[in-house]
């Protein structure tokens, strides 16, 4: 059951702050560990909680776009390596000028890093159902004199690695699920942008963000 694995990611947590504590900063508490547990337990009503799901939607919210679970920024096994050290993710980001107004946009970023524990197992399947669907362009209108329907877009897909290593992909609006793209249909008005994040909980229960811009 999920007390089991909360209670572990507790002492972990735990474990994580206290070194934290003695060797960073206060600011350098790892929000990412409230992030893992609280989303395990399907974001439970607290302040810490209520704070740690606020930043996993902020960090969608554009720009930049970045992973909502960073989960290297948590260091689990701190207690089976001694002094803390840096998990943060190398990352690469490629630009392209795209035309006035909307100015220069990452079309490619991936993000290396993951957890300093073995998540492979079921248990931590909950960390890679975690989705992010990045929509920087759909449409699907009449065009040219014809009045021909044409569908264009531009979209990716953010997903998690066995070991919470987190990458980007392109994507294809037939494998978007309908609350990114609620309809196809060929329209004068159908037009959507906007990035949005869905995940599970430990047990299951689904659940979804989604930041129009």
């Amino acid at each position: 059951m999920v007390k089991g694995l909360i209670h572990k990611l507790l002492r972990a947590a735990a474990l994580s702050l206290a070194s934290l504590v003695t060797t960073q900063p206060a600011q350098a508490y790892p929000v990412d560990c409230a992030i893992l547990l609280c989303l395990a337990g399907g974001w439970p009503a607290s302040a810490e909680c209520t704070y740690a799901r606020a930043v996993f939607i902020r960090r969608i919210t554009p720009w930049p776009i970045e992973p909502p679970l960073q989960i290297w920024r948590c260091p689990m096994g701190v207690a089976d390596r001694g002094p803390l050290q840096s998990t943060a993710p190398r990352v690469w980001d490629t630009s392209n000028q795209i035309g006035p107004p909307l100015g220069k946009f990452i079309l490619a970023q991936v993000m290396e890093g993951s957890a300093d524990i073995d998540i492979s197992g079921l248990e931590f399947e909950f960390v890679r159902s975690i989705r992010v669907w990045d929509v920087r362009h759909y449409s699907h209108r009449e065009r040219g004199r014809d009045d021909d329907c044409s569908e264009s877009y531009n979209m990716r897909l953010g997903t998690y690695g066995a070991q919470g290593a987190f990458g980007w992909q392109r994507t294809t609006p037939a494998a978007a699920p309908q609350w990114v793209l609620p309809t196809r249909r060929c329209t004068s008005s159908n037009w959507r942008r906007g990035v949005g994040v869905e995940w599970e909980d430990y047990e299951g229960n689904r659940g979804y963000e989604w930041v129009a811009y």
